[in-house]
């Protein structure tokens, strides 16, 4: 019989809080408000509390969340905001969308997140900001990027899209810039039943202008200070987020436990790398991504799938190289490490409610095509 092990369950996860969240629709049916509202802001204050922030915007999504909290920084044409090759296209786009130019900076190989070693020798006059991608779900080297943000004046803003309740030396990310930007999408870590994003600040002045941006630039109703846009987190997606955050923290826990398993089961096969867990980082695993050595990540991929069990590539085409990004001038051979990377990356089921039988399941069969796979190779000596 067939496996079938999927990438992420959101099935199960609903199973398990299916009483909680039924009851925050209801709740928010019976109000007859369905655009912000009580919820919304109870939502907001309880994210930004668990981010370490003083204040939380709700908006439509992740990608508006970046796009706001850079056109409320002032970010515009003729700026330039540094980031990483190696990340979900919005990290970029959201740039773009502003008026300004993305520059790249290359990944560090055990992190996957921007090597703060190279990222003053990219900053020039236009410079005005760093997003700091926490990829895969590990905290970026904060200390280095805030002193060179400090030394050159810049603004940070996180991405904190894939790492809500990661903490880089004992505080949550999400606080340690101007503006940290989270995605509610399904299967993040704490995901909504649609998009939903949010902004945290502990600037009052950038909350207040993600507020106006958000709703068309007003502020009061119909009178409009800016030119904005319509973003607001809808209110049952906010009723929904708040019966799933206090599971957060202990969806995180399982997440790391499931993340030692995995290492332990993997950790013969010369061919897998797992993943590298940054000193003074905690690790929230929205993604566990081992490296694939040996040009062999798309034919275990394809052996994977073959038997039932999902996988995912995050990414496959680094960000430099993309077609919506030729007018940036890069090249193949610019970031190394970020194309390589991308060619070894491989991220496995991952989800709070994956069983041990699962995960034994999942590396009894990437052991079993490396042990063909090196018969093969015995044989065609």
């Amino acid at each position: 019989m067939k496996k079938s092990i999927p990438l992420v369950d959101l099935k199960a996860q609903y199973a398990s809080i299916e009483k909680e969240v039924d009851e925050a629709v209801k709740r928010v049916l019976r109000s007859g408000q369905y655009i912000l509202g009580s919820e919304v802001e109870a939502l907001e204050q309880e994210v930004a509390e668990f981010c370490g922030c003083k204040y939380g915007v709700g908006v439509a999504s992740g990608t508006d969340a970046l796009i706001l909290a850079l056109k409320a920084i002032g970010i515009g044409p003729g700026d330039e905001v540094i980031t990483s090759p190696l990340t979900f296209v919005a990290s970029a786009s959201s740039i773009v969308h502003c008026g300004a130019k993305p520059v790249f900076v290359d990944i560090d190989p055990e992190t996957f997140n921007l090597n703060t070693d190279l990222i003053e020798r990219a900053i020039t006059e236009k410079t005005r900001a760093i997003i700091p991608v926490h990829l895969y779900g590990q905290p970026a080297d904060m200390d280095k990027i805030l002193e060179l943000a400090r030394k050159y004046r810049l603004f940070v803003v996180e991405d904190v899209a894939q790492a809500i309740g990661a903490k880089y030396k004992g505080k949550a990310v999400g606080q340690f810039g101007h503006a940290g930007c989270i995605s509610f999408f399904p299967s993040k870590n704490l995901g909504a039943f649609g998009d939903g994003g949010l902004v945290v600040t502990n600037d009052p002045e950038i909350s207040d202008r993600i507020k106006m941006l958000r709703a068309h630039g007003s502020k009061p109703r119909y009178y409009y200070h800016m030119i904005g846009y319509n973003s607001r987190l809808d209110t049952i997606q906010a009723a929904i987020l708040r019966a799933k955050l206090p599971y957060l923290n202990a969806w995180a826990g399982a997440r790391q436990r499931l993340s030692a398993l995995y290492n332990e089961l993997l950790r013969e096969i010369n061919y897998v790398k797992t993943p590298y867990i940054a000193p003074d980082c905690s690790h929230v695993f929205h993604q566990y991504t081992i490296r694939v050595l040996g040009e062999k990540r798309d034919a275990l991929r394809n052996y994977l799938r073959e038997r039932g069990i999902e996988t995912q590539v995050y990414y496959p085409l680094p960000l430099h190289l993309q077609p919506c990004f030729g007018f940036l001038g890069y090249e193949e051979g610019d970031f190394p490490e970020s194309e390589k990377a991308s060619r070894e990356v491989l991220s496995l089921p991952m989800f709070p409610e994956l069983t041990e039988e699962q995960q034994k399941c999942v590396a009894g069969e990437i052991t079993r095509f490396f042990e063909m796979s090196e018969g093969e190779s015995g044989e065609a000596h």
